[in-house]
Parts: C-alpha cells; sequence; structure tokens
C-alpha cells in the first residue's frame, strides 16, 4: 500500500504580488466608501443645521466657560512651563471639558488598579477550601453583577459616604485617614521647604531607574538600574530628603493637609471599583478553572503548599490567560465612568452636559466626548496588547 502525499500548489512571484496588491486595493476601497459614507453625513448634518439658522462650529471652545466645577484641573502656562491648576469660571470651555477628562480619568486609572488587585483575591476566593470565604466570595459576586451599576453608585453615596459622620467628629483611621460625609481624606506626601535642588534630582533619578529597571529584560541591566536607583535615593537622603509625610487634620468642615477625595469622588470610586472587581473575580476564576488539574497535584506531589502553587505555578499562567478579558473590563469600566452625572460628580460627559446648556452647542460637544471616549478605549486596549504580547514573547511571566 503506497501513500501519496499531496503537494501545495506553487504560486508564481508575479501571481502573489498580484494577490498582495488586490487585497490591499479591496481594503482601501473599504476605508474610501466608509470615509465617503462619513463625509456624506457630516454635510448633510451641516446644511440641514444651516437651514435652520444654526452654525456648526468648534469656535465657542475658545470662550470663556462661565461655570463652576467642584473639582479638576486644567493645564495652564506659567511662563513657558505648563503646570495645572484648579478650574475656574474664567477659564475656556476646552478647558472644562479638559477638567472633566481629568476627573474622569482620576476615578478610571484609580479603579483599574483596584479592581485587578481586589477582584484577584475575590476570584481565588472563590475556589478556596474553606467553605465560609467561598461562599462570601460568592454571595459578593452574585450580588454585585446582578444589580445595576447606577442603583450601586446612588447606595454608595446617600447610604454610605453621605451617611459619615461630619469631619469634626471624624476619626483617623490606620494612621491618619479621615473618613466623613464631607470626603475621603488619605495621608500624602509634600515636597520639604528646605529641600535642595540635587536632593530632588536625585529622587527623580532613583524614579526614574527604578522604572527602567521595571522595564528593560537582562537580569544584569536591571540590577544595575536598580543599583543606580539606590545610591541615587541614599545621596538623596544624606542631602535631606525632599519628601516629607502630610498627614490630614481634621477641621469643622473638612480636613487640612494630606490628599482629599470629594464625597461624589469617593462613592464613584467605591462603585465602579467593587463592580468591576466582581466581573474581574469571575474572568480569574475561569482561567484558574481553565488549567490542567494536574498541574495542582504535580505541585501537591512536590510538598508545595496550595498559597506557593497559587503564587508560583497558577497565577503566572492565569495572567497570561486573562489579559484579553481584563482590557475589555477596563474599557468598560472607564465608560462607566460618566455614570458620575447621577450623583453630580464633575467627569467628562457632566462637564459637556453644562458646557452644551450654556453655549447651545450639543452636537459638537457630543462629538467631542465620543471622539474622547473612542481614543480612551484605544489607548487602553493598545497598552494591555503591548503588555501580553512582551509577556508572549518572554514565554511567561516571571
Amino acid at each position: 500500500m503506497t501513500m501519496q502525499i499531496a503537494e501545495a500548489p506553487y504560486i508564481t512571484p508575479t501571481r502573489r504580488r498580484v494577490l498582495v496588491v488586490s487585497r490591499w486595493c479591496l481594503q482601501a476601497a473599504i476605508v474610501a466608501v466608509v470615509a465617503g459614507l462619513a463625509i456624506w453625513l457630516a454635510l448633510a448634518v451641516r446644511e440641514a443645521l444651516a437651514r435652520k439658522g444654526i452654525q456648526f462650529s468648534f469656535g465657542y471652545l475658545w470662550n470663556a466657560a462661565n461655570i463652576s466645577l467642584s473639582e479638576g484641573l486644567v493645564l495652564s502656562r506659567d511662563g513657558a512651563w505648563p503646570v495645572l491648576e484648579p478650574f475656574s469660571p474664567t477659564h475656556s470651555n476646552a478647558q472644562a471639558l479638559f477638567a472633566g477628562l481629568w476627573n474622569s480619568l482620576k476615578v478610571a486609572l484609580t479603579a483599574i488598579v483596584l479592581c485587578t488587585v481586589s477582584g484577584t483575591l475575590v476570584g481565588i476566593g472563590r475556589l478556596s477550601t474553606n467553605w465560609l470565604v467561598r461562599n462570601l466570595c460568592f454571595g459578593l459576586v452574585e450580588c454585585v453583577r446582578n444589580t445595576p451599576l447606577l442603583i450601586q453608585i446612588v447606595f454608595w453615596y446617600f447610604a454610605v459616604v453621605l451617611r459619615f459622620p461630619p469631619a469634626n467628629a471624624a476619626s483617623g483611621w490606620l494612621g491618619g485617614l479621615i473618613a466623613s460625609r464631607s470626603g475621603l481624606f488619605l495621608p500624602g506626601l509634600a515636597v520639604s521647604e528646605d529641600a535642595s535642588l540635587a536632593s530632588q534630582a536625585l529622587l527623580v533619578a532613583a524614579v526614574a531607574s527604578t522604572i527602567a529597571a521595571l522595564v528593560m529584560r537582562g537580569g544584569r541591566r536591571k540590577l544595575t538600574c536598580l543599583a543606580v536607583a539606590l545610591v541615587a535615593l541614599a545621596l538623596a537622603a544624606a542631602l535631606g530628603f525632599p519628601l516629607s509625610a502630610d498627614l490630614p487634620v481634621a477641621t469643622r468642615f473638612g480636613a487640612r493637609g494630606g490628599f482629599a477625595l470629594s464625597p461624589e469622588m469617593t462613592a464613584i470610586l467605591l462603585a465602579i471599583t467593587v463592580n468591576s472587581a466582581a466581573y474581574v473575580a469571575e474572568i480569574v476564576r475561569g482561567a484558574i478553572d481553565a488549567l490542567p488539574k494536574g498541574q495542582w497535584e504535580a505541585a501537591a506531589s512536590l510538598g508545595l503548599s496550595r498559597s506557593h502553587t497559587l503564587r508560583d505555578i497558577i497565577l503566572p499562567q492565569v495572567l497570561r490567560i486573562v489579559l484579553p478579558s481584563l482590557a475589555n473590563r477596563y474599557i468598560s469600566l472607564t465608560k462607566d465612568t460618566s455614570l458620575g452625572i447621577a450623583i453630580g460628580f464633575p467627569d467628562l460627559f457632566n462637564v459637556y452636559g453644562t458646557v452644551s446648556n450654556q453655549t447651545g452647542r450639543n452636537l459638537e460637544g457630543v462629538i467631542i466626548v465620543m471622539l474622547t471616549y473612542l481614543a480612551l478605549s484605544w489607548i487602553i486596549s493598545a497598552c494591555v496588547n503591548a503588555l501580553n504580547a512582551r509577556i508572549n514573547r518572554q514565554g511567561g511571566t516571571r
């Protein structure tokens, strides 16, 4: 009995070039059709507005906003240097939208870090051998995932944050944290008044070297960067460390010093973090369940405890599995910050509504907001994809 092996058809170089060119031409034609439809729609909308005497223009962005925001920073210039300063009514409408974007990013980035850590812990707890821990995590996940996020935001704001004691009656927790109905006040860092320029430069060099050590691949390069960071840190301390602890001190209507979170930001941050942590927990639990059970058994046969097996064998593999799903969760989380309008948090969407009511530029404003959220989603997706590609090139995490 003879076996015949089918040979793949040979494609000549000319034929291959024709196929490549035709493929690119097809994609270019699709892009041209989509761009043409978008331009036609834009011209039709502009003509319809012109018939009603409404001018389509973004010139209003440079007019004075004449509105007040409870919080938010804007880009300004101090001579030749760009600086961040609190928003005021004299700033432009563009700066007002930037202040709303700043507030949205504050919540989104903080929630991404908190929900990743807490969601991973809850996901591991869902598989715990302890009956109480396993069922508590299960109940938390099911309760959060089966109730609307908007209701959770309202609950955290009215039933939790506004039920905190007044600032002058609130007690400090964990060495300086103050939780009151005026907001959440956390210990912070402040630049010492007597700090020299050299010590500040050394501290910046230490931070830059630490970041470089985290990014670099070679073990010798990492050790070199860490050594440079330690030396720079030691020299900065010898010259007078430029940073000092800034603890909040309760006053009659709030607190002085430290880092302050408004009641609205505290509520939406808690709601989005807890809500997203529940989804992250299910993502992590599913990834752990997807791994072969033989890995647990092999680790147990080597005498590894369950905690060591999770830390050294299971979680490094889980990270590679869950990254695409986490990217989707992070994108949804970022868009969920627009629900802060329900409790008066001045996020991008809320500020857009205020600016549109003042100027009557609803269409221009919604285009800006949509493009901004689209850009944020692309940036998050690109960052997670880059991290995923880096991990796959290394063959895992260490």
